[in-house]
């Protein structure tokens, strides 16, 4: 395939599969829409449609049509009573493929591409966030989620006072990145570079491709350069920076409610003026 680290990868055998996949996919949604359904959404390997007051059984038929017409095995996932599809971080306007969040029928929330699936959010946030979708998981239909969102605001409200007021645990607090050079090569130095560097000077092994934890420290710490800690070195009473964790809430509150226009600036004004 064409993946950049394959190390036996050929362009044409990508774009040979992207092209099969492109005709699957828009026969399958031709055939879902000669049934009555509207398409959603797509992405390589999946369709989401909609019929109003549509069973199961018609669910399962259309998948048995598409299987057997396309000679492509197809399963069914479900019924959702409700799904969000995420804006792009790049163009706010445009929904992307593969971050969305939503319940089905039976119950089970199914999360992709949230900071909940990244290796490096902080817990605080991913503890804030993962009691918003347990809130939202109560949702029966898109009305009762949107009644809910004013609870959201007050979870993250809650853990917005608790950062400010220092009631954080450190261990919730560390950030993880990648050292994409080494140490070297940094101009500016981003947060994991300075952490990194941190380690480098108390004869710690650092090389490009390595994760580093950190916390984000107070802007008036004692030390010097003292905008990243790494875990080993930071101490309590250095203190963390409550304004960027701060704004790491609020940009998790963004990332679920963009859709529903909770955009940086909206969500500035709602979270930031508790006391």
């Amino acid at each position: 395939m064409g993946f950049k680290n394959a190390r036996f990868g050929k362009i044409d055998a990508h774009i040979a599969t992207c092209a099969y996949a492109r005709e699957a996919i828009q026969q399958a949604s031709a055939i879902a829409e000669s049934r009555g359904f509207k398409v959603i959404h797509g992405i390589v390997d999946s369709l989401w449609l909609r019929k109003e007051g549509a069973s199961e059984k018609e669910y399962r038929d259309l998948c048995y049509e598409i299987e057997t017409k396309l000679d492509l095995p197809i399963s069914f996932e479900g019924i959702y009573k409700w799904i969000m599809f995420l804006n792009s971080r790049m163009s706010p306007r445009i929904p992307v493929l593969n971050r969305y969040y939503g319940v089905t029928q039976d119950g089970k929330m199914k999360v992709r591409g949230i900071d909940l699936r990244r290796h490096d959010t902080a817990d605080i946030v991913r503890d804030c966030q993962k009691e918003i979708l347990t809130l939202l998981s109560s949702a029966s239909n898109s009305n009762e989620f949107r009644e809910l969102v004013p609870k959201a605001v007050d979870i993250t409200r809650k853990y917005i006072r608790l950062i400010r007021t220092g009631q954080v645990p450190e261990e919730k607090l560390v950030l993880e990145k990648r050292l994409s050079k080494s140490l070297g090569e940094y101009s500016n130095l981003s947060h994991q570079a300075i952490a990194a560097r941190k380690l480098h000077d108390v004869e710690r092994s650092i090389h490009a491709g390595q994760n580093i934890r950190y916390i984000v420290t107070s802007s008036e710490a004692p030390i010097g350069d003292n905008r990243a800690v790494p875990c080993e070195l930071f101490e309590r009473t250095v203190g963390y920076d409550t304004s960027a964790y701060t704004n790491l809430l609020i940009r998790t509150f963004v990332n679920l409610f963009m859709p529903l226009g909770y955009d940086t600036t909206t969500a500035e004004t709602l979270l930031s003026s508790i006391p």
